[in-house]
């Protein structure tokens, strides 16, 4: 579900071979996923006995892939052509539900 895109994404505070000449200001993309109850159940299950929790790795995957899309169009409507400071938060919101939030701060570049 990725796009190609003309956005660059950095997770430094520069960007090497280009000179930042505008600061658009913060931008977020958010989700929130959600595990169906047999899938937590599950889950439990694997975390008694250790291991990788592959259906939760899975989730937080795709929960990423998203919220950076999301984070993508806002900074392409703010007129921007890449992000620098780039970062991921993840928070659990009740027992079922994980927020995932991709953040930076949008900036017009140009290549030197």
């Amino acid at each position: 579900m990725t796009r190609l895109t003309a956005v660059i994404i950095s997770t430094m505070n520069d960007l090497p071979g280009y000179e930042i000449e505008e600061v658009l200001g913060e931008v977020f993309g958010l989700t929130v996923r959600s595990r169906n109850v047999g899938s937590q159940i599950g889950a439990s299950l694997k975390s008694l006995a250790g291991g990788e929790l592959k259906g939760m790795t899975k989730m937080l995957k795709e929960g990423r892939e998203h919220a950076t899309e999301r984070l993508v169009e806002e900074v392409e409507a703010k007129g921007g052509n890449a992000i620098v400071a780039f970062r991921y938060d993840t928070s659990e919101l009740g027992t079922t539900w994980t927020e995932v939030c991709a953040y930076g701060t949008a900036v017009r570049a140009r290549q030197l």
